[in-house]
């Protein structure tokens, strides 16, 4: 049995429409910010399967292992406003400044832009559209998606479910 994870890491080639829709964030993005995650890619951290779920909520591990979705408006991030740095729920690896979270208004965390070496990028085909997945460098947890309808100065949303990430106020 193979997981939507490892199906997608060995997804098929893309079409002509599908690589201008599914890249546009990736070349909008400062290219330093990102990096492309890759089939068979071994991470820094790694655990086994109930290694992280022992490690994780379920709800967590849902999303950061099986690259689930919360629903809108149920993450207490959504109302973090204090100064800050928001990291992986799985590993702790910074990966976005409260200086680049924005309100959406779409009832998850979003920012315009991640922290240098933070996040990686793949193309997530489901539901039948092609969008740039978000995951955690250092251990590979799915935490969301970038799209092209952010603010100034990226114009990128990257859109981020809240139980993927933890935040950490800035100390005075």
């Amino acid at each position: 049995m193979y997981s939507r994870r490892q199906i997608l890491l060995a997804g098929a080639g893309l079409g002509v429409a599908g690589l201008a829709l599914g890249a546009l964030p990736r070349l909008l993005a400062p290219m330093a910010l990102i990096s492309e995650v890759s089939a068979g890619e071994t991470f820094e951290v790694n655990h086994t399967e109930a290694q992280w779920r022992a490690m994780l909520s379920a709800e967590q591990y849902e999303i950061l292992r099986e690259e689930g979705t919360e629903r809108a408006y149920s993450s207490a991030l959504n109302n973090e406003h204090r100064d800050g740095t928001f990291a992986c729920a799985g590993c702790a690896l910074p990966l976005f400044s409260s200086s680049t979270r924005f309100d959406s208004h779409t009832g998850w965390p979003s920012f315009w832009a991640p922290l240098p070496n933070a996040v990686a990028m793949r193309q997530d085909r489901s539901y039948g559209m092609v969008r740039d997945e978000v995951h955690c460098r250092r251990c590979g947890g799915h935490l969301g998606h970038v799209f092209n309808d952010g603010p100034p100065p990226t114009g990128l949303r990257y859109c981020m479910n809240g139980l993927a990430l933890t935040f950490e106020p800035r100390k005075a």
